[in-house]
């Protein structure tokens, strides 16, 4: 079985029992017919688009602990994710009872220490990290532990849950790696089994780059594409190399470069205006992202101007589940755990689920549930 891409062999766990579908690996020794991987992919994608399904997170917790004192760093208040994210935990915090005081590192280097360090100085009960690398961040998190200060985190480590080796209790994400395969699969269905490929991602980040791997995995497991390349682009320098990034890339592939995937929508605000300017028709071009579903994605997908979908995370619902974590720590229970349901955002079902408002925030009363949970109906 030597050069099979294992990550094709496993199956797909999504929010319907019809998506866990095992799609066949493919190396020098096995070759999966177009026309099955076709199929297989597109059942997978089908299951993905359903609307949201109804709530399967937590219905039962520690009330309310409250006149807490929580410190947000976030990693880059430029991102759409984090934003997003950010919003559900002022929501969510302003029902449970608690003030936030926001600290933003700008994607910086050089400032991600020092807005960890003011954000201990404000004296906090409990902190979360909205984005950036919990490992790489450990120097920085560990007088947070020794000042017995629970910590919570969004896309902190390469998987959800607890992040070993580190004080953060639990990262909050969907699974990467299905959001990431999901994405590569809609573009071999869009694409009819034909698409060639770059793929935009940030080795700065883990999960990013285990994002790009598994969707790497995907296209190369489809006979008729073709991967044209992975280009590494820092997000925080996305406004600044994207441009002249793109304007490359058309120069190099021409019309061979039929389709983006990228681990963050962030990459196509920049790279749609240079495809435009180059006169290149929206059909030209299959654009899609494995995450995080923000307002300028969903403008692009409803106009149809070159975006056909982005794996949307629930970010407002994933700023409450942080809330709802960090509130379970302070009263001296364990994190829950929970993983929500990869969703794919297209054109088709854009109007569901929030897309009216530019975003998606499933419709299955997560926020009651919180309330009841919390007891603050």
């Amino acid at each position: 079985m030597r050069g099979f891409l294992l990550a094709l062999a496993c199956t797909c766990v999504l929010s319907h029992a019809a998506a866990q579908q095992r799609l066949p690996a493919r190396g020098p020794e096995a070759t999966v017919p177009a026309t099955d991987f076709l199929a297989l992919a597109k059942r997978v994608v089908d299951a993905a688009s359903r609307p949201a399904a109804p709530w399967n997170g937590p219905r039962n917790g520690p009330r309310a602990q409250s006149g807490k004192h929580i410190a947000v760093v976030a990693e880059d208040l430029r991102n759409g994710g984090i934003v997003g994210v950010v919003d559900g935990v002022l929501e969510a915090a302003k029902v449970i009872g608690w003030r936030v005081k926001i600290f933003d590192s700008g994607g910086a280097d050089d400032l991600r220490l020092k807005m960890l360090a003011n954000a201990l100085a404000s004296h906090p009960d409990g902190l979360i990290l909205a984005g950036g690398d919990a490992h790489a961040l450990l120097p920085a998190l560990r007088p947070f532990a020794e000042s017995n200060i629970p910590i919570v985190g969004w896309h902190v480590a390469a998987r959800a849950g607890p992040v070993p080796g580190t004080p953060v209790a639990i990262n909050v994400s969907t699974d990467p790696l299905e959001v990431a395969r999901v994405t590569a699969l809609a573009a071999i269905v869009q694409s009819a089994g034909h698409a060639g490929v770059v793929i935009f991602t940030d080795t700065g980040f883990r999960i990013a780059q285990d994002k790009a791997d598994a969707m790497a995995a995907v296209v190369r497991a489809c006979s008729g594409c073709t991967l044209l390349e992975v280009r590494d682009v820092a997000i925080s320098r996305s406004e600044e190399r994207v441009p002249g990034t793109t304007r490359a890339l058309l120069a190099r592939y021409g019309a061979r470069w039929t389709c983006t995937l990228a681990i963050n929508d962030i990459y196509f605000d920049y790279a749609a205006p240079v495809l435009t300017q180059a006169g290149m028709p929206n059909d030209a071009m299959i654009m899609l992202s494995a995450g995080d579903g923000s307002e300028s994605a969903f403008l692009r997908i409803r106009t149809g101007t070159f975006q056909t979908g982005t794996v949307a995370e629930p970010l407002n619902l994933h700023g409450w589940q942080l809330v709802d974590e960090l509130n379970r720590l302070f009263a001296g229970e364990g994190v829950t755990g929970y993983v929500s349901p990869v969703h794919l955002v297209t054109a088709e079902n854009i109007a569901a689920d929030g897309g009216d408002r530019l975003l998606y925030d499933p419709d299955n009363g997560y926020r009651d549930i919180y309330r009841r949970i919390w007891q603050r109906q």
